[in-house]
């Protein structure tokens, strides 16, 4: 075959890994029951195919063909191990059974509502593990996302995250940890974090923490997916709610950025390409939440955003409203980052000396002295006032910050336009 057939090859395959090998790794855990075998395999699969597809051509259904791969890659570095491990041969008997057994049965992953991915975040999600490895270990297994990215989001050194992981698959190993979604008489206590960790895949896709795009609409499309899973599963307020907040968010995507890239602020969005599916969507799952009355933190925040996505136009935004909300939300969840987003909204409803009264008092704890949006925040309300130099220094804060490029490019533009 052709070398641009062999590239046309490597960009299918890279296409696939970006979408696809979230689902892939996810089945291949399921099925070999451990972490590091079934991540090993994986890459051999795909290695595989990049050898073998410029000859064969690409399969029709090329997920089920790498998952086969993977598991023929996995039992035979099983069996290189027995050679020196006899314990390591029962295993492969195991697997093997288990694969012929699941061939007769015609078994159709994408029919189960209990979707793999699903499961392993449950299993990584397990009380057994230290809550801080929850999250760690679920955006790096179940979307890929690399330590580097994954450390940045807890302001924590990339060794230190990676030892973490280290640390929960052990468990997940040594304590034999089930990789199944929990009964209904377990599922309420399993459910914050799991909603914690959905909630996280959907920010680091709505705000990426580094590269040359805004979003990486694969993990916003992943996170919404999982949230409707879980709906199914468990159609609690929280459950419904945080559907809700993610629908809202994600509707408004296609106006975030400009055609070459740029950021583009909410006030100065074109409404017209918002996604008024969505917003009917996420609408009507907030007045579902709210009629509750058992709504937290996930609803709230919904209602927020829904305030934003009725209003025509930025200067009609009821910011009273949306204020009253965050005093409430406070109450229930009094982050560093809620206290922050209130202190912008009461700069909008009250004037800019009122909301950088409310930053600094934020900033004063110390928790937000790495997160660049409160040091970009602060030198809004300073241009806001006319006060430049202390502007520019905040603005220079929050760009040293930040390693997204068009976060770096839209700081870098408001530097150059203070006089």
């Amino acid at each position: 075959m052709s070398e641009p057939c062999t590239e046309q090859v490597r960009e299918s395959l890279d296409s696939l890994y970006r979408l696809d090998s979230g689902r892939i790794l996810a089945t291949l855990i399921r099925l070999l029951g451990d972490f590091d075998l079934a991540e090993e395999a994986m890459h051999e699969a795909f290695a595989a195919a990049l050898s073998l597809w410029p000859r064969s051509g690409v399969p029709g259904n090329p997920r089920p063909w790498l998952i086969s791969t993977a598991r023929f890659k996995a039992i035979d570095t099983l069996r290189r191990r027995a050679r020196f491990d006899a314990s390591q041969d029962e295993l492969v008997r195991h697997l093997e059974a288990q694969w012929s057994s699941a061939e007769r049965s015609n078994e159709n992953e994408e029919d189960s509502l209990e979707d793999d991915r699903l499961r392993l975040i449950f299993t990584c999600c397990h009380p057994s593990l230290a809550p801080e490895a929850h999250i760690a270990l679920t955006l790096r297994e179940v979307c890929g996302l690399t330590t580097e990215e994954i450390a940045k989001a807890f302001l924590i050194t990339p060794r230190t995250l990676a030892q973490r992981i280290v640390r929960a698959k052990a468990k997940i190993r040594e304590t034999s940890i089930p990789y199944e979604v929990p009964t209904p008489q377990e599922l309420p206590q399993r459910l914050n974090a799991v909603l914690q960790v959905i909630y996280l895949v959907f920010n680091e896709g709505y705000s990426a923490a580094a590269g040359a795009e805004v979003t990486r609409a694969e993990l916003t499309g992943e996170a919404i997916r999982l949230g409707r899973l879980l709906t199914e599963l468990r159609p609690e307020p929280e459950v419904i709610g945080l559907l809700s907040l993610m629908l809202l968010h994600e509707s408004r995507r296609a106006a975030r950025t400009s055609p070459t890239g740029e950021l583009i602020l909410l006030e100065n969005q074109d409404r017209s390409l918002w996604n008024r599916e969505q917003i009917a969507e996420g609408v009507a799952l907030l007045e579902k939440a709210l009629k509750s009355r058992r709504f937290g933190s996930y609803t709230l925040q919904a209602a927020i955003a829904a305030v934003h996505a009725q209003a025509e136009s930025a200067a009609v935004t009821d910011w009273r409203q949306i204020v009253a909300l965050y005093d409430r939300l406070v109450r229930i969840q009094p982050s560093p980052v809620v206290q922050l987003n209130r202190a912008v909204a009461i700069a909008m409803r009250d004037g800019p000396e009122a909301g950088l009264a409310h930053i600094e008092a934020v900033l004063e704890h110390g928790e937000l002295a790495n997160y660049y949006l409160a040091h970009s925040a602060r030198a809004d309300m300073y241009r806001r006032l006319g006060r430049t130099a202390e502007a520019r220094s905040s603005y220079e804060k929050a760009l040293a910050l930040t390693q997204q490029e068009p976060e770096r490019q839209f700081l870098q533009e408001r530097i150059r336009r203070l006089k």
